[in-house]
């Protein structure tokens, strides 16, 4: 897509600093970190949402994924790693082309996570949307 940055940058009309790359995926270093080390991991093809990426072309990406968290461990030293994924604008996704971010943590990074936990209504809720989604899983 012409318009879109994640394709620039796997056109090489943006610049990035690249950390993988091969024939389908790209990874590089986001340049609004949470914490440094912060990582992009793309299809190179546009896909937007999740749900349209072709399955082994998202079986490689979610590889890419793997190894580069395993390089944050091994080589920034991290103490573990948060894999954050959004789909559309709602949830908070700003890019329309399907990305990973995969961030080194560390025990005095700073960053905490704003997630209040919330509840149902009843305990028979949960098992009510398990059906629900149950039902609408593709074959």
């Amino acid at each position: 897509m012409s318009d879109c940055i994640f394709c620039k940058i796997v056109a090489g009309q943006i610049p990035c600093t690249r950390v993988y790359e091969d024939d389908a995926v790209l990874a590089f270093m986001d340049i609004g970190p949470i914490v440094k080390g912060h990582t992009l991991v793309i299809p190179k093809a546009h896909h937007d949402p999740l749900t349209a990426v072709p399955s082994d072309l998202l079986a490689r990406v979610i590889e890419v994924v793997r190894r580069v968290a395993a390089a944050q461990v091994a080589g920034l030293k991290a103490d573990g790693v948060n894999v954050h994924q959004s789909n559309g604008a709602v949830a908070g996704q700003v890019v329309p082309h399907v990305h990973f971010h995969v961030i080194p943590r560390f025990a005095d990074d700073g960053h905490r996570w704003n997630w209040k936990a919330g509840r149902y209504d009843d305990p028979a809720e949960p098992a009510a949307l398990a059906e629900r989604i149950r039902a609408a899983l593709p074959r």
